[in-house]
């Protein structure tokens, strides 16, 4: 398997397991009464499921595109190809000044 898709795998099961925790960690606080609600339902594991699903998918995007964003480029010190940029110079200008 190539590097790269190995790498955005790695950081999209980061981003599952992140979201498991945070659903875990929603029924177990009960925060608006979620856990006492998926508890007393009959479809209470469906929502927990479906719940997890989608924060799932959410977080590990978002975790594979914070990991390829901070991806760093390799500093390679210059290899002849490119002419170097000459830094601009500010140069001073007499104007006149107007009422």
């Amino acid at each position: 398997m190539p590097v790269l898709v190995r790498f955005l795998l790695r950081h999209a099961a980061i981003g599952m397991g992140v979201a498991a925790v945070f659903v875990g960690a929603l029924a177990a606080f009960d925060v608006f009464h979620l856990g006492a609600l998926m508890s007393g339902s009959p479809d209470g594991l469906l929502a927990l499921a479906v719940l997890t699903c989608a924060l799932g998918i959410t977080f590990g995007s978002v975790q594979m595109g914070f990991a390829v964003m901070l991806m760093g480029e390799d500093e390679q010190p210059p290899n002849g190809r490119r002419a170097p940029l000459n830094r601009l110079r500010p140069i001073p200008v007499r104007v006149r000044a107007r009422r």
